[in-house]
Formats: C-alpha cells, sequence, structure tokens
C-alpha cells in the first residue's frame, strides 16, 4: 500500500519516528519535584527576586550548625549500660569449672568472691579501656530511673587488668593451677559495654535543641534579589526553602505542569529539526534511512546524557557534545551539523545545573568541531580537534567566572577534569563513525579516501587489464574534483566515484577506444550490437561494484554518469546508414537515472568533455572552451539534469575550471633544441 488513509507511507514514518522520539526523551527527563533554582554559596544570585511563598524557618548557617554539634560532640558523655546477666553467667558456670578442680573450700570461695567484686566495679572492652587510659573518658553514665546518671570510669577494668588483679591477689601455687586449669581469662567478659541506641537518642536531643530555628521568615518577606551574593546564611535559608516546597502537597501538584512544558519543549525542538530538513535539506528529508539515523542518534544520546547527569551532576561535562557536530559533519554537511548540535545541547540544557554556562560551552565546542574537522580523512584531525575543543572548553568557562565572580580563582579543578576525560571519549569517535557506516550504510570521508587508492584490487586490475579506461578514469577524476572544489560540492566523493565510474569496462577492454591498440573490433558489428555492448559497461560495472562491496553512494557514479542519455555515436551511424528509416532510440539508450546529486553531474560533465577533448586537432583556449561548452549545452538541453539540484551559476563555473585545466592539460611543450656538432668533432 502506497497510502494508508491518503496519507503516503514515508509521512507516517516520519511522524513516527518524531513521536518516538518525543516520548523516549520526555519519558527519561527527571521527574524529581524540585525547585528550578541553580545557585552557589559565594556567587551572585542569577534570578529575578524571590520572596517567601510561606513561613520559612531560619536556620543557622552550615559553619555555625558544625559549631555546635562540635561542641556538643566534645562535652557528650557516652551512655553506657551494666549487663548482670554477664555477671550472673559468668560466676555460675566459674563456680561450676572450679568444682572440678582440686581447689576447695575458702580459697575457692574466696576466688569467687573476687571475680564477682571485680564484675561489681564493671569489666569494659579494650577499646573502651584505651580511652579510659588515655584519659579521654574520665566518667560514664548509666540511665538509672530514666535519668542519666556520672559514674568514674577509674575503678572499672579491662580484661587485662582484672586478670592481673586475679594474679597478683592469688599467688599461692594450688590457686593459681586452678586458674590455670580453668583459664580464667574465659570468664572475665566485659559486662559495661556502650549503648549506643540511648546514646544516639540523646545526642540527637541536643543537637535537635542546640539547631533549633533561630528566627522565622514570614509569608512574602524577600530572600534574595539578583546580583546578591549568596551567603552561608542565604544559602541555609534556600535550601530549608528548597526542601519545604518540595514537601509540600501543591508543589506535587506542580509537577504535571513541570512535565506538560518540558514535553513542550522537546516536541517544539523535534519539529525545529525536521522542519529545518524539510526547507533547506529535503534530500535527507526524503531519505528515510538517513531520518531514522539522525532521529535515534539524537534521542539515544540525549537520553544517555540525561542519565549522565542523574549520576554526576555538573560530570556532564565528560560527555562529548561534539562528537554530534563531528558525526553530522561527516555524514552530512556542516549546516547540519550545526543545527543538529544546537538541538541537541537545548534537550540537554533542560536538566543541567547551570544551563547558561552549559550552552555557551557546548556551542563553541560544537563549532570549533565542525571548523576543525570539515573533511575528516585520517585519525589524527579527532585527535587535532580534541586539543582545540579542550583549549576552547577550557576558555569559554574561565570567561564565564570572570563575568559571574569578577575573577577566574574559583574556576572548578574537578570541570576542568572533565574537560579532559571529555576530549579523550571524543578521540574515540572515529570507533563511532565505523559503527554507523556499517550500520547504516553511510559513507565517511575517510572511506572515501580509502577508495582513491589506486593499489585497491579493482583499480589494480583497471590498471593491468584496462590502461586507457584507467588513465581516463584518473583524468576524469582530476577534473571533476577541481570543479566540485570550484562550486562548493563534495570534491572527495566525486575523485573516488570518478575512478570507479567505468570498471564495468572490464568485461569488454578492446570495445572502446581507449583501450585499442589495433583493429577496432565495431567495425564487424551493427550499430545497435555495438550500442548495446557499449551501453552494458553500466550494468557490468555496477555487478563487480556489488561484488567488491563498494558503498551505495559510489554505485550511483557508475549508474548516472551517462544517465539516459544516447551512445550517440552508433546511434547517429545507424541513422546515417538508414536516412529513410525512424531509427528506434530505445536501443541506443542508456538505462538511467539521470544524474541527481550536483556530484553525479559534474562527473557526466567530466567523463563527456575529457573523452571528447582526445580528439582535438586544436587546443587552443578558444577551442577547447567552445568543445566544454558545445558538450555541456547538449547534455542540458537532453535533459539529463532535470532532477540535479545544480545551477545555472554552477555550470558556468563548471565550465570555466574544465576549460583551465583541460588548457593546462594540453598545453603546448617546448620544443628542446639539438645539440649542434662543432667542427672538427
Amino acid at each position: 500500500m502506497k497510502q494508508i488513509f491518503g496519507i503516503g507511507n514515508d509521512v507516517i514514518v516520519r511522524l513516527l519516528l518524531a513521536v518516538g522520539a518525543i516520548v523516549l526523551i520526555s519519558y527519561c527527563l527527571p521527574k524529581e519535584n524540585r525547585v528550578d533554582y541553580h545557585y552557589a554559596l559565594g556567587r551572585p544570585w542569577n534570578h529575578s527576586l524571590l520572596t517567601a511563598p510561606f513561613d520559612i524557618p531560619i536556620n543557622l548557617d552550615s559553619a555555625s550548625a558544625a559549631k555546635q554539634r562540635d561542641s556538643i560532640n566534645r562535652t557528650f558523655v557516652a551512655i553506657y549500660k551494666h549487663d548482670t546477666s554477664v555477671d550472673r553467667k559468668a560466676i555460675l558456670e566459674l563456680q561450676e569449672a572450679l568444682q572440678k578442680t582440686s581447689l576447695q573450700g575458702q580459697k575457692r570461695n574466696h576466688l569467687i568472691e573476687s571475680v564477682r567484686r571485680i564484675y561489681v566495679d564493671g569489666i569494659v572492652d579494650n577499646a573502651t579501656s584505651d580511652l579510659i587510659a588515655a584519659g579521654k573518658l574520665p566518667e560514664v553514665r548509666f540511665v538509672v530511673n530514666n535519668v542519666a546518671e556520672p559514674a568514674p570510669t577509674a575503678p572499672m577494668h579491662s580484661v587485662r587488668t582484672a586478670y592481673a588483679l586475679l594474679d597478683s591477689a592469688f599467688a599461692d601455687a594450688e590457686t593459681q593451677s586452678a586458674m590455670d586449669g580453668v583459664q580464667i581469662t574465659r570468664y572475665l567478659i566485659p559486662n559495661v559495654v556502650c549503648d549506643s541506641v540511648e546514646s544516639k537518642r540523646m545526642i540527637d536531643q541536643l543537637y535537635q535543641k542546640a539547631l533549633a530555628p533561630i528566627g522565622l521568615m514570614q509569608k512574602g518577606e524577600r530572600i534574595i534579589d539578583r546580583g546578591d551574593v549568596v551567603t552561608p546564611q542565604i544559602f541555609e535559608l534556600l535550601k530549608t526553602y528548597e526542601r519545604l516546597a518540595e514537601d509540600r502537597l501543591e508543589k506535587r501538584e506542580d509537577l504535571r505542569y513541570t512535565i506538560v512544558g518540558q514535553v513542550a519543549i522537546i516536541t517544539l525542538l523535534v519539529v525545529a529539526m525536521y522542519l529545518f530538513l524539510h526547507f533547506f535539506r529535503w534530500r535527507i528529508y526524503e531519505d528515510i534511512r538517513k531520518m531514522v539515523f539522525i532521529t535515534s542518534f539524537l534521542t539515544v544520546f540525549t537520553m544517555a546524557a540525561y542519565a549522565v547527569v542523574a549520576s554526576l551532576g555538573s560530570g556532564v561535562y565528560v560527555m562529548p557534545f561534539a562528537v554530534v557536530a563531528v558525526i553530522f559533519t561527516t555524514f552530512f554537511d556542516s549546516r547540519t551539523a550545526l543545527f543538529a548540535h544546537i538541538v541537541e545541547v537545548m534537550l540537554c540544557s533542560l536538566v543541567v545545573a547551570e544551563p547558561q554556562e552549559f550552552i555557551m560551552l557546548q556551542f563553541f565546542a560544537g563549532v570549533t568541531a565542525i571548523i576543525t574537522v570539515q573533511e575528516l580523512s585520517k585519525r589524527s584531525q579527532l585527535v587535532q580537534c580534541a586539543i582545540y575543543i579542550f583549549l576552547v572548553y577550557s576558555l569559554v568557562y574561565a570567561a564565564m567566572h570572570i563575568i559571574v565572580d569578577g575573577d577566574v580563582s574559583k574556576v572548578s579543578r574537578y570541570v576542568i577534569g572533565c574537560f579532559g576525560v571529555n576530549v579523550v571519549l571524543f578521540s574515540f569517535s572515529y570507533v563511532l563513525i565505523f559503527l554507523i557506516e556499517k550500520i547504516f550504510g553511510f559513507t565517511s570521508t575517510v572511506t572515501l579516501v580509502e577508495l582513491t587508492d589506486i593499489n585497491n584490487p579493482i583499480l589494480r586490475e583497471l590498471s593491468e587489464k584496462c590502461p586507457g579506461t584507467f588513465q581516463h578514469s584518473m583524468q576524469v577524476s582530476s577534473l571533476a574534483a577541481e570543479a566540485a572544489h570550484a562550486i562548493g560540492a563534495n570534491s572527495q566523493l566525486l575523485r573516488a566515484g570518478a575512478l570507479y565510474h567505468d570498471i564495468g569496462k572490464l568485461d569488454n577492454p578492446a570495445f572502446f577506444t581507449e583501450n585499442q591498440r589495433g583493429e577496432n573490433p565495431h567495425k564487424m558489428l551493427t550499430p545497435d550490437l555495438s550500442a548495446r555492448i557499449v551501453i552494458e559497461h553500466v550494468q557490468n560495472g555496477l555487478r563487480r561494484a556489488v561484488k567488491a562491496k563498494l558503498p551505495q553512494i559510489i554505485m550511483d557514479f557508475i549508474t548516472q554518469h551517462h544517465g539516459c542519455g544516447k551512445a550517440r555515436y552508433f546511434y547517429t551511424q545507424a541513422q546515417n546508414a538508414s536516412p529513410d528509416v525512424p531509427i528506434d532510440p530505445a536501443p541506443y539508450t542508456y538505462p538511467g537515472p539521470n544524474p541527481n546529486t550536483k556530484e553525479t553531474s559534474i562527473l557526466m560533465m567530466a567523463d563527456a568533455t575529457e573523452a571528447a577533448s582526445r580528439s582535438l586537432k586544436d587546443y587552443s583556449e578558444e577551442a577547447i572552451g567552445n568543445l566544454v561548452s558545445r558538450i555541456i549545452d547538449s547534455q542540458i538541453a537532453d535533459g539529463l539534469f532535470k532532477d540535479s539540484p545544480i545551477s545555472f551559476r554552477d555550470v558556468e563555473i563548471i565550465k570555466r575550471t574544465f576549460t583551465s585545466r583541460l588548457r593546462t592539460i594540453y598545453h603546448t611543450r617546448i620544443a628542446y633544441p639539438e645539440l649542434k656538432k662543432k667542427l672538427g668533432d
């Protein structure tokens, strides 16, 4: 079905792509309930006047609060608890153990009583014992009847000191033997331990009391105005305001309006991208494959940027946004790249902390990338571009701080480090270009440069089997590339396409005059058969190109370099042979299609002009100019450029370029004088 409800399938596909992009990007936008103000301590407030929309408690600033906490921490006496169950269990087990020894009567009872007194004094763990020994814990507190009562730590023992006390108190051999036999230290267990839960509860109460609000800002009072410096007190007030605003019920209701606004902005940006392509790059817009790439690439890149912002915050600067500019410059053109880069930056500015700074940085980085990588032909260009981008990032970032702060002393080393990571990741965009080529079938300048290597197997075969065609292709390549450069077309693409446009002649080299060294085989054939053999070189070339896996953009040069033109030599020959009989032009017509780009149009002109120039007897500028004009005007008259975007102005520039170039090629050589022999030689 070509249409659904009168709407073309291509229109539906583009609509689905746009809607899909809007939905995915909107879904990935952060949806937290937050007040969207961006500020920093010690920096001017860049927003308009802010007044209190409700009563806001005034809390201590962070520095004062920290001092209060430090003071409480220094003076706070920890809460401990005396676990009597440990006493009872340990003494009971000790009694059972001593009954199995030879120690009896009064000595045994005396030892047990001594251990009981030690437990009454208290046994603490090693960490607490070290604090006591260092004088850092002169007393602890025990909760008795819900009242924390202090207790000195001097009488308390550690396991080590408790054992030393028993060892010195019972020096007789019999008791010593009994203590060793039962391993007395097994029954010396800490029974005075820190009550962390109660300690935390009490210290939190002290914090709450010490850090209680010191005042109240009533609804309608001024908080801060544009240009005011965010002092510690105001910073804390803003944090309190944000926290309360996020908790209020009406903030949750406002979230729906926030989402609607975000979706509206995203929709406008996506529509703007589509309108730009529709009106100014309609060939890209009509190519569904390219639209799929553009939409999916911008969508995935935006979603990745949102994920980075959510996890790293200001670390978003590690994201190489200039990659968008490089990718679009490589596969499309610089204007499309700039517009796509701006759309991408605007989409991501919705979630960054400092949108003004972010937009400024990414704009200059994208422009730098586009200017530096006009024709990406080698990896070193990306490294050079990355260095330029790092310098631009650093300069713009410093300039922004000069505008806001008046100096560069507050430039963040962390952000500069993010710039460094950014350009390192940017340097690997070469790999991304390769993947995009393979997935979407695009052709980068790097691939075109590789294709122009004459050691390529198919070009080497052409030079060996069809030397005349190979030389013709080289001349056409040079001629066409210079013309492309003159009118702003893709000269590298033309250089590569021209080298491969005649590879179909490899199937029948002798039937093409540039390869003939003896008898012309066409003399033995009828004009229609000769025309068929010559015309077949287009399909033969296409077949070889498919076998060699040449890019589609190169195949277009093979199929379009003759367009729907005629094999005019044989067509005229047939007409002359039967002047009274109408000759059907179909057998003498190339299958086409006609050229539909500036580059394929230039190749058609260069191919015919270079071939015809070989038959000239007069290589004066006038003769060459007349030949060029006659060839190109004839092609225009035949309607071969009716599908091409090439303009009359371009055609005139191409004519002048061809004339100048051919004049240089066929200029008259100076005859070298012969050496005259002297008399007597």
